[in-house]
């Protein structure tokens, strides 16, 4: 299987690695995912009962989702910035 591969500017080989999931029941909505992405792959939504933790406030009743994992660019900032690791990326393999 080949994957999708760039080059950085100095020429060295590059696999993005693309989001794949976000785990809501580690999610707190912070948003910073949200903010640093330069792509709408993100979208702030109430969080459903199901995955309330008892660790969290009341007030804490937003989670955030993946709105278009497919416009995901493979930077990796959103698991750069996300105190939580929600996170889940890996490579994209090449359409056959």
């Amino acid at each position: 299987m080949s994957h999708i591969t760039g080059l950085t500017r100095g020429g060295t080989n590059w696999t993005p690695e693309f989001v794949l999931s976000l785990d809501a029941r580690k999610c707190i909505g912070c948003g910073r995912c949200f903010k640093v992405c330069p792509r709408n792959v993100f979208d702030l939504v109430e969080r459903d009962e199901d995955e309330l933790d008892e660790d969290l406030d009341d007030d804490d009743m937003m989670v955030m989702t993946l709105a278009d994992a497919m416009d995901c660019i493979g930077c990796g900032a959103c698991s750069r910035v996300c105190p939580k690791n929600c996170h889940t990326h890996g490579p994209a393999a090449l359409a056959s």
